[in-house]
């Protein structure tokens, strides 16, 4: 047994693929699905604000893609939008992000991913709330939610359809932190505050936790941590 690095990728079988846009755009994406067994649920990963460098390989993504197919058992469904690395299209202030969002739901669906939950890190959180409520979504988890192109409004809307809503929130966050989520939460009387002691908004060092929590989330009979060893098999590159 080996400690899993932070560049470790463990077995899983990863596609590449491409979304289509009602809009006519062309994405890139990946789908890592477990090896040896189906998947138990599906995580669909939503990046960081791509103006600031955020793209489907900022470092939680990739790890979440590297790590959870083997070591949770979950598929995960992550993509570029529109403007961002090779997918088409130029940046569309969370407005147009609409039909990316659609785009990748309709993804999961035409492949019967199951148990699909939506997981967004910072403007992908703006994303997962404002588009996000989709009758195949099981759940949402927000990962450093800034709240900047989303409104208490916005997350009204959750509440009727009873999806439970998980926020991870950095105790140093740049742009909210937890007592602030929590204010923010207010609207959603069942939704979950976790806050990631020491952990700033871009989560250096602090992966392991987030995935733990992401997890825990996702899976109701998970007890955090993961597994933080795999088989000497393992790639580390």
């Amino acid at each position: 047994m080996v400690r899993i690095g932070p560049n470790a990728v463990l077995p899983a079988i990863r596609e590449s693929i491409v979304l289509r846009t009602a809009d006519g755009l062309r994405l890139v994406g990946e789908l890592a699905l477990p090896e040896d067994r189906a998947p138990i649920a599906t995580v669909l990963m939503l990046h960081p604000l791509p103006t600031h460098g955020g793209s489907m390989d900022s470092h939680v993504l990739r790890k979440a893609a590297a790590r959870l197919p083997a070591l949770a058992g979950l598929a995960v469904l992550r993509f570029n939008t529109r403007g961002t690395g090779d997918s088409e299209g130029s940046f569309g202030s969370a407005e147009a992000e609409r039909h990316d969002v659609a785009a990748a739901l309709d993804f999961a669906r035409s492949r019967a991913l199951p148990e699909v939950w939506l997981a967004g890190w910072s403007f992908g959180t703006d994303l997962a709330v404002r588009y996000g409520l989709d009758p195949l979504v099981r759940g949402l988890v927000l990962i450093a939610p800034p709240m900047r192109w989303s409104t208490q409004d916005h997350l009204a809307r959750w509440a009727p359809s009873g999806k439970p809503v998980t926020a991870l929130v950095p105790e140093h966050d740049d742009f909210l932190r937890p007592d602030g989520v929590r204010e923010r939460c207010a609207v959603l009387p069942g939704a979950r505050v976790v806050a990631l002691p020491g952990a700033k908004h871009l989560l250096v060092g602090y992966a392991d936790e987030v995935l733990d929590e992401l997890v825990a989330a996702i899976l109701p009979g998970f007890t955090p941590p993961l597994p933080r060893e795999w088989p000497l098999s393992a790639t580390d590159r």
